[in-house]
């Protein structure tokens, strides 16, 4: 995958997630939260709305993300591209910035989502994973530690999995300054992704806090 058209299909798809999905869905239903559905993300309240790889879906309406700006989806969903203003970190795409929006690069990037997903709800059953708008990540939360998937970001620019203790801990397991992070195609398998999950669970109940 050429990193350029990642990087710049990536920034389109957090954008609109930000500013099509998320902040109307704030001012109607109260919440940023967004979700992973087949082949996309999509709102948890009204208004209903979704990505379809590289389509804006509302009811039986899709429009075509490559080459739109996001005001132009949402005045096409009747609604206003605007993001929530309860967060200072943002993807950077304006209303009237034009997206680029790979077809490839956007399945690569909802797959990583996708497998996410499946590797979150099998680590923690009960626990309901949320694609956060701010930071376009998958995650969820459980003991003080935060598990997901990233799209890729100044960290790392392709799709990773990360495990974020509130309380840095010592030990070679954790590799980043946030806590442990491995791009996903290290992760191979069925398995790879829970296995990683799992392993930096029991590093975080095990490993002594890092004391500044």
């Amino acid at each position: 995958m050429d990193p350029e058209t990642l990087s710049t299909t990536r920034r389109s798809l957090h954008g609109v997630a930000e500013l099509v999905l998320a902040g109307p869905q704030y001012r109607q239903s109260g919440t940023i939260r967004l979700r992973i559905v087949p082949d996309g993300f999509g709102t948890v309240e009204a208004p209903e709305l979704r990505v379809n790889v590289t389509e804006l879906v509302a009811g039986d309406r899709t429009v075509p993300l490559n080459g739109a700006t996001c005001r132009e989806l949402a005045t096409a969903t009747g609604g206003e591209a605007e993001a929530a203003d309860v967060y200072a970190e943002s993807s950077g795409v304006g209303p009237d910035d034009t997206l680029a929006v790979d077809a490839g690069a956007a399945a690569y990037i909802l797959e990583s989502f996708g497998r996410g997903q499946d590797a979150l709800i099998r680590f923690m059953p009960d626990v309901t994973p949320v694609l956060w708008p701010e930071h376009f990540d998958l995650g969820i939360t459980v003991d003080e530690v935060n598990y997901g998937v990233s799209a890729g970001d100044s960290y790392l620019g392709e799709p990773y999995a990360y495990a974020g203790p509130w309380e840095a801990r010592q030990g070679a397991f954790w590799n980043t300054s946030f806590g442990a992070a491995h791009p996903l195609r290290l992760l191979p398998g069925d398995t790879g992704l829970h296995d990683f999950f799992a392993e930096a669970r029991e590093r975080a109940a095990q490993d002594p806090v890092r004391r500044s």
